[in-house]
């Protein structure tokens, strides 16, 4: 899992280890495994929001686990120019390499670390797709997709297009050096990553070495998921067990904590986790296909808008789509 290392975590930052008399800890509230499915022109992704509730999701709406999964020559699979209104779609490749474009002049290729952070806001069309020489050759496949609403007052902003490179990200550690912690967004012990959101949040990619623990401060006024990307581990004070592709939903307070399982499965050594957290909006969600919106009325218009062209137009320039599909006229 290249993302992005570093060869000595003790040369990093250290996230102290909050006071629990100061931050008490937040209990554990679920733990929900993903089921499997298939995305876009059919690559496999584990729906890791499948067993929870909107309410404990606010202001996060869905998250695709994509792959991981080693491709055959021929097999790479992305998707076909599509629209988007209403909220932010962050694409974090782990592994491998993905194109994206979109109408309003945003794109590049994410590969190893990269994060693609795009606000949709009052309407968008983009495709993401494997490039043709890794379609060609195969590989590795392994990443994140992950909807972030926007408040009622800011889902007509105009669409807005991020590029935050692996090299960007802030990396900490724990104070034994057994966790490595990126902060792609928000903000962990005044230290800030690189992503900037309309709607607060944080998002960590955090691996822990077998045996490590890592307590993390978390604002009181934030939700907090931890999404297990691979290995074994366990969440909380009272030590849920957490496994691969399984989400937990943390209660109240102001600290959160993770640790890795000291006897691992031979395949994943380490325990690599998502931890997200955001201030709930609390607004209605009206969500179908590519919208997310407050009511019915505005997802039909929604609708209505793309289909008269009002969301966008493909450039003229427009990326080569690698797979077969039909793609939007």
């Amino acid at each position: 899992m290249p993302a992005v290392t570093v060869e000595n975590t003790l040369l990093l930052p250290r996230v102290p280890e909050p006071d629990p008399q100061a931050a008490p800890q937040r209990p554990v509230r679920s733990v929900t495994s993903a089921p499997q499915g298939f995305e876009g022109e059919g690559f496999p992704v584990y729906r890791a929001f499948a067993g929870a509730t909107l309410r404990d999701l606010d202001p996060f709406v869905h998250m695709d686990q994509m792959g991981e999964v080693e491709y055959a020559p021929g097999e790479p699979k992305g998707t076909a120019w599509h629209p988007h209104r209403g909220f932010e779609t962050v694409t974090y490749m782990i592994d491998g390499l993905m194109e994206h474009q979109d109408s309003h002049g945003g794109g590049g290729t994410i590969t190893d670390g990269a994060t693609q952070w795009m606000t949709a806001g009052s309407g968008i069309l983009h495709i993401e797709t494997p490039p043709e020489a890794l379609v060609a050759s195969g590989g590795l496949f392994h990443g994140i997709q992950l909807w972030v609403n926007l408040p009622r007052a800011n889902k007509g902003n105009p669409p807005r297009y991020q590029s935050i490179e692996g090299q960007q990200t802030v990396l900490l550690s724990s104070p034994d050096g057994g966790a490595l912690v990126r902060v792609i967004a928000g903000d962990v012990a005044g230290h800030h990553g690189p992503g900037a959101t309309f709607t607060p949040i944080t998002m960590i990619h955090a691996t822990l070495s077998p045996g490590a623990r890592l307590v993390l401060p978390w604002r009181p006024d934030f939700n907090a998921l931890v999404y297990a990307l691979s290995g074994r581990g366990t969440v909380g004070a009272e030590q849920r067990p957490l496994d691969a592709h399984q989400l937990a939903v943390f209660g109240p307070g102001a600290a959160l904590t993770v640790s890795a399982t000291g006897q691992p499965d031979s395949r994943t050594p380490q325990l690599d986790v998502l931890i997200l957290g955001g201030r709930p909006i609390r607004e209605p969600v009206a969500h179908f296909g590519p919208f997310v919106m407050n009511t019915k009325a505005e997802v039909i218009q929604a609708f209505e808008d793309f289909q008269s062209g009002r969301l966008g137009v493909i450039p003229a320039d427009r990326i080569p789509h690698t797979a077969p599909g039909e793609e939007l006229s």
